[in-house]
C-alpha cells in the first residue's frame, strides 16, 4: 500500500466556539490560533439525543446508534444480572482502526469513550478505565486487565497515571486563585477539580508517551476536561447568573476559561510531538450553552445535563492536502470516519450515514466505495473479551456518572436498576430514531415502553410522543398526551405553552395561541417562544410583526438555522431579497442538509435575478428531501419557461391592458371594483348577483370568471376594462394579454371571520385548515406574478383604502396610468360597512 501521511484525531469533549472565540481573540489559545491559521475550521453539528458515549461511537464509525450499538451511558452484563459503565463490547459496527487494522496500518487509541476492554489492533490501545481511579490515597488501583493493549505496557505505563490526592495549589490556584476561601467541608469544587484535573493529566501522559515510543498511521485521543469542567463550573462562569452567591462566584468565575486554555498547553505540546506530514483534526462532539440557557437547578431524569449541550460543537483540521485559514459548513459527526478513511485512500461503506468532507481538501478525488466494511471477511482486530469478572464493580467510573448527573445511583434492588437500564436503552433508541425522523419505529418504542409493568416515569416517553404527534400533523393524539403530561408528577417542570399553542392554532384559536405565547413571552423571553411567536404572525401574514419576532429569537441564539430560515422566508414576502438571501445562506452555514433553507435560497436567488443559482438552490433541496421534490422542480420550471414567456410577450403586439381586481373572497374587492366604476373605469359585469345584506352596494361579478379554469377564452372582452378575479383563479389567466392587477390584502382572521359570518357559520371557532389554504394562495400569487412578464401588480391592504382613502387613490390611478375621479372614488368608501374587525 501506498504510503500516506499520518492522521492525528483529538477529541475535545464539549469544546464551543462561543466561549473559545473570545480566547482566541486575546491571544489565549495560541496553539489552537496556529492551527486555525493553516488549516480550516467550523461547526461541527451534533445528534439526538448529545450523549457523549453514542456520540463518540458515531465518530468511530460513521453511523448513527441505532447502527452502531452504543445507546447510553451503562449496559447490562451478559448474564443479564447486572449494569455497569458502557463498554466497547456494545459497539455492533467497525471503528475506524478495525478497518486500517484490516488494511495492514498501525493505529493508536487513548482514553476514547467507550474503549475498554482493549481491541486488540496493531497498535496501542490506551483505554477510557486506565484514568479512572480511586479519590482515596490508601486505594491500591491497580490496571485490570482490558484496560491497555498490549498487556506487555501495563507495567511502563502505570507510573503515568496521576492521582487525585497528588493535586496541589500548583495546580489549583491558575484556575481558582481564590481557592483558599473554599470552604471544603460543605462545598465540594475542590474535589471535583482534582478528579477532573487528574484524569485528563493522566490521559496526556499516555498520549504524548505513545506518540513517542510507537510508530503509527493514525492516532486518537479523547479529553474530556472541557465537558467535566463545565458541568462543575459553568454556573459560576461569567456573566453571573442572579441566583449565584456572589462568594462562590468570585472563587470559580475563572475555572471554565482555564479549563479551555489548559486544554490549549496541552495542545502545544502534542504538536511538538507531530511531524509535518501529520494532518491534525480537533472536534467536539456537541457545544455547551454558557449564557442564559443555562441550568441551575438540573431536573432529575436521565441524562438531565444534557439540557445543556449546544448543538454546535466545533471542528479545526490542518496538515498537508488541507486547505488554508478557511471557514468551512455543514459537518456532522457521521462525516468523520468516512473522511479519514477518504484520507488513506480506502473506500466508504455504503452503509455509513455519513459523507466525505471534500470541502476541506486542496486537491480531491472522488471518494470510493464498498457495500459495507461489515460484511468483508479477515482479521480486524475486534475484542473477543466477554469475560466481565475483573471489571464488574467499575466503581469509580459509576461514582463520577453519579456526580456528572448522568446517570442515577443504581436502586439496592439489582432488578430495578436492570429495568431502569432496559428502559433508558430503549429510550435512547426511540430518540434515536426520531432525530432521524423515522416516527413509526420511534412511536412503538415508546408505546412498548409506556405499556411496562415496572415503576418507571413515564413523562420523558410522552413527551416524545406529543413531539412527534406535532411532526405528524396529528393534533387529537397530541391533545391526548399533553393532557396526559399534565396529569403527572410536576417535578419535570415541563413547559406546556409551545403545545397548547399549536394545538389552539390548529383549532382556529389564533388569538388564543398568540396569546398565550406572549404571556409565556413576558415572563420569561426566550428564543424558541419568540420563533414560535414569529410563525403564527407569518402564517397570518403579519410579515411586520413576524421579522421583529424572528430578530429577537437571533438575538438569543444567533446559530440555529430554523430562525435563520424562518427569518429569511419573511423577508421574502417583505420584499428584502438580498437580506433574504443572506439568512438562507447562514441557514444552510450552519446545517448543509437543510432542504427548506435551500429552497427558501432558491426563492431569494429568483428575486434577485440570479437565476442559475436559484435552479441550483431548488435542484438541491429536490434532492435532499423528496417531499419538496415537486415544489422544487414546479419552481425550476418557471425559471426555465421565463425566456420563453418573454419572448412571447415581446414579440407580439400588446393588446389593450386588462384591470384585475383579485384578492381573496371577502377582502375588499368589490369595494375596490366599486372606487374604480366611480372614478370613471368601465367594469365587465353581468350583474347576475345582486346586492344583499353582506355587500349593499354590489358584487360586480362576471359569470364567466368562475369557469376561468376551463375557459378564458372571452378574456377579450376584459380588455380596457377592469374584472374581478378571485386570487386562485389569477393562474389561468391567458399570457397573451397584459395585466395589471390591484390585489387586495386583508386581515386573514377578518376574512375568514367575515366569510364564516355571510355563510351563516361559528365566526368564533375559525377553520384553521382554511387558514393554511389561504395562506398558500397568498404565497402562489408571488410566484405566478414573477414569472409572468405581463403582468404587474400592487397591492393595497383593505384598511388604507378605508383609513387613508386618498393616498390609497393616488396609489391606484397613478398605477393605472389612467386620469380618474378621486373624489368620486373616495366618496364611495363607507367605513361603516367594516364590521369585522380582528
Amino acid at each position: 500500500m501506498k504510503k500516506k501521511n499520518k492522521v492525528l484525531l483529538l477529541g475535545w469533549d464539549a469544546a464551543d466556539w462561543k466561549i473559545m472565540g473570545p480566547l482566541l481573540a486575546k491571544g489565549q489559545m495560541p496553539a489552537l490560533k496556529k492551527l486555525i491559521d493553516r488549516g480550516v475550521y467550523g461547526n461541527m453539528a451534533t445528534m439526538n439525543p448529545p450523549y457523549s458515549p453514542m456520540l463518540w461511537s458515531t465518530v468511530a464509525t460513521g453511523k448513527t446508534p441505532d447502527k452502531h450499538g452504543v445507546l447510553g451511558f451503562l449496559e447490562l452484563m451478559p448474564d443479564m444480572k447486572g449494569v455497569h459503565p458502557v463498554t466497547v463490547n456494545s459497539r455492533k459496527s467497525r471503528a475506524i482502526w478495525n478497518i486500517l487494522h484490516n488494511q495492514g496500518l498501525k493505529s493508536n487509541l487513548v482514553g476514547w469513550w467507550p474503549s475498554f476492554p482493549a481491541e486488540p489492533i496493531n497498535g496501542v490501545v490506551v483505554t477510557d478505565r486506565f484514568q479512572k481511579v480511586s479519590m482515596d490515597p490508601k486505594a491500591k488501583n491497580p490496571i485490570v486487565s482490558g484496560t491497555i493493549h498490549p498487556e506487555s505496557l501495563v507495567k511502563e505505563m502505570s507510573d503515568l497515571r496521576l492521582f487525585p490526592y497528588e493535586i496541589t495549589e500548583a495546580h489549583i490556584l491558575p484556575f481558582m486563585p481564590k481557592a483558599k476561601e473554599i470552604d471544603q467541608k460543605n462545598d465540594k469544587g475542590l474535589r471535583a477539580f482534582a478528579k477532573i484535573m487528574a484524569e485528563n493529566v493522566s490521559i496526556h501522559s499516555a498520549a504524548t508517551y505513545t506518540m513517542q515510543n510507537s510508530e503509527w498511521d493514525f492516532m486518537a485521543v479523547y479529553y474530556d476536561l472541557i465537558d467535566h469542567f463545565c458541568h462543575a463550573f459553568m454556573k459560576f462562569h461569567p456573566p453571573k447568573l442572579n441566583p449565584v452567591p456572589q462568594d462562590l462566584y468570585n472563587i470559580y468565575k475563572d475555572c471554565v476559561n482555564s479549563a479551555y486554555r489548559f486544554q490549549d498547553m496541552m495542545l502545544e505540546r502534542t504538536l511538538e510531538l507531530v511531524s509535518e506530514d501529520t494532518t491534525i483534526i480537533i472536534m467536539s462532539d456537541h457545544g455547551y450553552e454558557s449564557d442564559h440557557k443555562r441550568i441551575l437547578e438540573m431536573p432529575k431524569y436521565q441524562a438531565a445535563p444534557s439540557l445543556e449541550h449546544r448543538q454546535f460543537g466545533m471542528f479545526v483540521a490542518a496538515g498537508p492536502n488541507i486547505k488554508t485559514n478557511e471557514k468551512i459548513f455543514g459537518l456532522g459527526l457521521i462525516d468523520v470516519a468516512p473522511t479519514l478513511l477518504h484520507m488513506f485512500d480506502l473506500p466508504i461503506g455504503k452503509d455509513m450515514d455519513g459523507k466525505v468532507a471534500l470541502d476541506i481538501f486542496k486537491e480531491t478525488s472522488s471518494p470510493n466505495y464498498i457495500e459495507s466494511w461489515e460484511h468483508i471477511e479477515g482479521d480486524f482486530g475486534e475484542s473477543k473479551n466477554t469475560d466481565y469478572k475483573d471489571f464488574l464493580n467499575d466503581q469509580e467510573t459509576m461514582e463520577q456518572l453519579i456526580d456528572l448527573g448522568y446517570i442515577d445511583r443504581p436502586d439496592e434492588k439489582i432488578e430495578n436498576s436492570i429495568v431502569k437500564v432496559k428502559c433508558d436503552l430503549k429510550h435512547n433508541l426511540a430518540r434515536v430514531y426520531l432525530g432521524k425522523k423515522d416516527y413509526e419505529k420511534a412511536k412503538a418504542i415508546l408505546l412498548e415502553l409506556i405499556e411496562e409493568k415496572d415503576p418507571i416515569d413515564l413523562i420523558p416517553y410522552y413527551m416524545d410522543l406529543l413531539a412527534i404527534s406535532f411532526s405528524e400533523s396529528d393534533y387529537d393524539k397530541a391533545e391526548i398526551y399533553l393532557n396526559e403530561l399534565r396529569t403527572r408528577d410536576k417535578k419535570f417542570k415541563i413547559n406546556t405553552y409551545f403545545s397548547e399553542a399549536k394545538i389552539l392554532m390548529h383549532k382556529g384559536h389564533i388569538d388564543k395561541a398568540l396569546k398565550l405565547l406572549i404571556e409565556a413571552k413576558n415572563k420569561k423571553p426566550n428564543a424558541q417562544v419568540w420563533y414560535e411567536i414569529g410563525k403564527i404572525y407569518l402564517q397570518i401574514g403579519d410579515y411586520s410583526n413576524a421579522k421583529n419576532a424572528f430578530e429577537e429569537s437571533l438575538k438569543l441564539e444567533v446559530d440555529n438555522a430554523k430562525f435563520h430560515n424562518a427569518l429569511a422566508v419573511t423577508l421574502i414576502r417583505l420584499e428584502h431579497f438580498e437580506e433574504a438571501a443572506e439568512h438562507a445562506l447562514t441557514s444552510i452555514e450552519l446545517v448543509k442538509y437543510f432542504p427548506e433553507a435551500h429552497y427558501t435560497l432558491g426563492e431569494a436567488l429568483e428575486k434577485l435575478g440570479d437565476t442559475e443559482n436559484a435552479k441550483k438552490a431548488y435542484q438541491t433541496a429536490a434532492r435532499l428531501k423528496p417531499k419538496t421534490h415537486h415544489r422544487a422542480e414546479k419552481a425550476i420550471e418557471n425559471i426555465e419557461s421565463q425566456n420563453k414567456f418573454e419572448d412571447k410577450i415581446n414579440s407580439t403586439n400588446h393588446k389593450d391592458q386588462i384591470i384585475i381586481v383579485s384578492g381573496l373572497p371577502r377582502s375588499g374587492t368589490s369595494l375596490m371594483m366599486q372606487m374604480l366604476h366611480k372614478g370613471g373605469k368601465t367594469v365587465l359585469t353581468d350583474s347576475n348577483r345582486k346586492a344583499d345584506i353582506s355587500n349593499p352596494k354590489g358584487y360586480f361579478e362576471y359569470d364567466p370568471v368562475m369557469a376561468l379554469h376551463k375557459d378564458n377564452t372571452w378574456l377579450h372582452k376584459a380588455q380596457n376594462k377592469s374584472v374581478k378575479v378571485v386570487a386562485p383563479l389569477l393562474k389561468f389567466l391567458d399570457p397573451q394579454y397584459r395585466y395589471k392587477v390591484i390585489f387586495m390584502n386583508r386581515d386573514l382572521h377578518e376574512v375568514v371571520q367575515s366569510q364564516q359570518k355571510m355563510i351563516g357559520k361559528d365566526t368564533e371557532t375559525l377553520p384553521i385548515r382554511l387558514f393554511e389554504s389561504y395562506k398558500k394562495h397568498l404565497s402562489l400569487v408571488e410566484t405566478w406574478k414573477n414569472k409572468e412578464p405581463g403582468v404587474e401588480l400592487i397591492y393595497i391592504d383593505y384598511k388604507d383604502v378605508l383609513s387613508n382613502t386618498r393616498e390609497v387613490t393616488s396609489k391606484v390611478s397613478s398605477f393605472l396610468g389612467e386620469d380618474l375621479d378621486l373624489d368620486a372614488m373616495i366618496g364611495c368608501v363607507d367605513t361603516s360597512l367594516y364590521r369585522n374587525k380582528a
